[in-house]
């Protein structure tokens, strides 16, 4: 297989700097309602790029749970690799690929856990097996089989079985506090659109640069 005709061009739109809102959390808000409305698969997914203390890096596929202007939100087992990792380093990056749109989305920031009554209030959104589900994965610890994973989870069901599952102690949010956005359009000829939101002195106002492609 030749990787070399992989090869597509990018024509479904352009981006200027008059299309920009002042504020970046606006833009996002339009981009990601306009990713809904075309019904882009998991719109809210998003690749969260972390930092080991050995400075090993990793990324992983989450969802966006909820977001304002304090940030963006997305929930995971506190003893998890990508927590582990924020707790030595809390630097953070998060990308949205819209790729039906031919557009991406960078957010860079630091990491904070959300308030324990934010994560009760998701916690008790989620469906009855999400609530045990979070119960039973010592998410990112090796397991001999999945059949042990899922006696677990039958021991879980039987021990909350009249529906009350609290909110576990090691489970929550981690809001991603941006210093950055880049907003990515695609364009033909590999001369895409790219204008980066970065704070200023004051934190109220973003400066917006065009980049090269």
């Amino acid at each position: 297989m030749d990787l070399f005709e992989f090869r597509n061009e990018y024509l479904k739109g352009g981006l200027e700097r008059e299309m920009l809102s002042e504020n970046p959390f606006e833009q996002f808000k339009e981009w990601f309602n306009h990713a809904v409305e075309c019904k882009v698969a998991e719109p809210n997914a998003m690749v969260v790029s972390t930092v080991s203390a050995k400075g090993m890096p990793s990324s992983r596929v989450v969802l966006l749970k909820s977001w304002d202007e304090r940030g963006f939100v997305f929930y995971t087992n506190y003893k998890s690799q990508k927590a582990t990792d924020l707790e030595a380093n809390n630097n953070i990056c998060a990308i949205f690929s819209w790729l039906d749109l031919e557009r991406q989305l960078r957010i860079e920031g630091t990491a904070e856990k959300v308030s324990t009554a934010e994560s009760l209030r998701y916690f008790i959104s989620r469906p009855f097996g999400s609530r045990l589900g979070a119960w039973v994965s010592q998410q990112s610890s090796i397991i001999s089989s999945r059949s042990l994973l899922e006696m677990q989870f039958q021991k879980m069901k039987e021990k909350f079985a009249n529906g009350e599952v609290p909110l576990p102690d090691f489970w929550g949010g981690i809001r991603i506090i941006p210093k950055r956005f880049e907003f990515w359009q695609g364009r033909a000829n590999r001369l895409h659109d790219r204008f980066a939101y970065e704070k200023t002195d004051d934190d109220n106002k973003w400066k917006i640069s065009r980049l090269q492609p």
